[in-house]
């Protein structure tokens, strides 16, 4: 399966309840902003002290490549697991990601196209941008579902699974993933013991409902 970027050690669940793990179903509209609408002030995004961070996302932020097509009226839909980086965890990743932009320097931070280059000098910064966001494990692709089908997905999906208990996820693998259109590469981190077969079986979960409203299959996994 596809593990999801992002900077993670060997670390686990700290939980064995019988409780429901945190899911998400994400539904976003894809609709832009009015052409007609300026640009922020440079100065919202760059607050003081800053390293320049947002000053250089806020002029790249055209690189980003879509993976679908916008059409008015579609939505974004993606179900995941969400994954949060325990603090004393961050320093450790941090000096990784120190490791890995010496060997390879045009590296970025995922989702914010900022190189780790810009952050190395100042590990606090290093943390809050590049280890601070939700990271998180995908149970299938991020697909264009239309107004209509919303209702009918989100109710299949907590229907069927909603009696999922809690469970340990072992995170021990680095990995490099490339995205379907070979327009991106990714530093993640894989589940390959611990975890493996319950993951497995929501994304299996998650490919019934995809295929009852002709959606694409999950990345099968190895």
């Amino acid at each position: 399966m596809e593990a999801l970027i992002s900077s993670y050690g060997d670390t686990s669940s700290d939980s064995e309840s019988d409780s429901q793990p945190p899911l998400a179903a994400s539904v976003d509209n894809h609709s832009p902003p009015p052409s007609s609408l300026p640009s922020p002030p440079i100065d919202l995004l760059n607050p003081p002290n800053s390293s320049g961070t947002f000053d250089y996302l806020q002029r790249n932020s055209a690189s980003r490549i879509r993976s679908f097509p916008h059409i008015e009226g579609n939505y974004a839909l993606h179900v995941y697991i969400p994954v949060f980086i325990p603090s004393e965890r961050k320093r450790e990743l941090a000096l990784f990601l120190k490791k890995a932009t010496s060997l390879i320097p045009d590296l970025h931070v995922v989702d914010l196209d900022v190189p780790l280059s810009m952050l190395l000098k100042d590990e606090e910064k290093l943390i809050q941008v590049a280890l601070g966001r939700e990271f998180h494990i995908s149970l299938g692709r991020t697909v264009p579902i239309r107004v209509h089908q919303i209702d009918s997905m989100v109710a299949m999906l907590r229907q069927k699974l909603q009696f999922q208990k809690r469970y340990l996820i072992d995170f021990n693998k680095w990995e490099v993933f490339v995205n379907d259109d070979q327009t991106r590469t990714f530093l993640s981190v894989e589940n390959t013991t611990r975890g493996v077969a319950e993951v497995t079986k929501q994304i299996q979960t998650v490919n019934e409902v995809y295929k009852l409203h002709n959606l694409p299959e999950f990345y099968k996994v190895s």
